[in-house]
């Protein structure tokens, strides 16, 4: 493990803990197994699978951000990170592997986290999606019934009125 960069991964988070431990960790294997640093602008994308503490080592150590756009959210719950690289069309996606951690105590199990081969850690494959769009701009459209803006995509048509997602009376036939 990376001292410098579980230094700035805390720093970043707040604490140390085996969620955090995860996400440097998935960003030290992709560090080594696509070559990549810190994203300057878009042209490191992470999908990641969960809203977990590791999430903060991504955007610490590899500046994706959703501000920026290249941090995604894609909720599935799992402990996965897709990374592409927009440059050479670079992919992987690093998914922790399921352990008995139920066996280890919490400081145990960070510890097992920082200092075991990454590969015994983690499965690696490529994504089963492909790289998400660039960020886009959109105009800010204000809803009929608030009066609060929000951008286009986000606006629903209810009633003949735009409204916005707060306003919206969702219509759902269970699926």
């Amino acid at each position: 493990m990376d001292k410098k960069l579980w230094d700035k991964a805390v720093t970043f988070h707040g604490h140390e803990c085996p969620g955090l431990a995860i996400g440097v960790r998935a960003c030290e294997a992709v560090i080594e197994k696509m070559g990549i640093g810190a994203s300057d602008d878009e042209e490191i994308v992470c999908v990641t699978e969960n809203d977990a503490c590791g999430v903060d080592a991504v955007q610490a150590l590899l500046s994706c951000t959703i501000g920026k756009g290249n941090l995604i959210y894609r909720g599935t719950g799992k402990q996965a990170f897709a990374f592409f690289n927009r440059k050479d069309g670079n992919k992987l996606r690093v998914y922790l592997k399921a352990q008995n951690i139920d066996e280890m105590e919490r400081k145990q199990w960070q510890e097992y986290l920082l200092n075991a081969p990454i590969d015994e850690i983690f499965s690696f494959s490529v994504p089963a999606f492909d790289l998400p769009e660039r960020a886009r701009r959109f105009q800010t459209v204000i809803c009929e019934l608030c009066g609060e803006g929000a951008s286009e995509p986000k606006m629903h048509l209810q009633e003949g009125k735009i409204v916005c997602s707060d306003c919206v009376n969702s219509y759902s036939r269970g699926w």
